[in-house]
């Protein structure tokens, strides 16, 4: 019984159930921002690059060819995502912050 009163008190005490549900939320949300990059701001990207296939992009230096333009598409989503990440954490303080005054 005194396991069980513990695991309970570590539940509260670290708010497990809250980050749980961020959790899935974050992993649902995923799927939204790579939609939003894949079809919304990708095909822009491609419309400005000239050739529109820059995410095949290869840079050749001897026998090494180095995948630019997939390191360029992957470093352009984890910008958008990090943005989003931000604007929803600044309104979400934003709204914690006025609740305590």
């Amino acid at each position: 019984m005194k396991m069980a009163h513990e695991f309970l008190d570590f539940l509260k005490k670290y708010q497990v159930i809250g980050l749980a549900v961020a959790f899935i939320i974050g992993a649902a949300s995923t799927k939204l921002v790579t939609a939003l990059v894949n079809d919304v701001v990708m095909p822009i990207v491609a419309v400005l690059v000239p050739g529109g296939e820059w995410r095949t992009s290869v840079l050749q230096v001897g026998p090494v060819k180095f995948l630019i333009g997939d390191f360029v598409g992957a470093l352009i989503d984890f910008i958008i995502i990090a943005l989003v990440v931000f604007l929803i954490v600044k309104f979400m303080m934003k709204e914690d912050a006025t609740q305590k005054r």
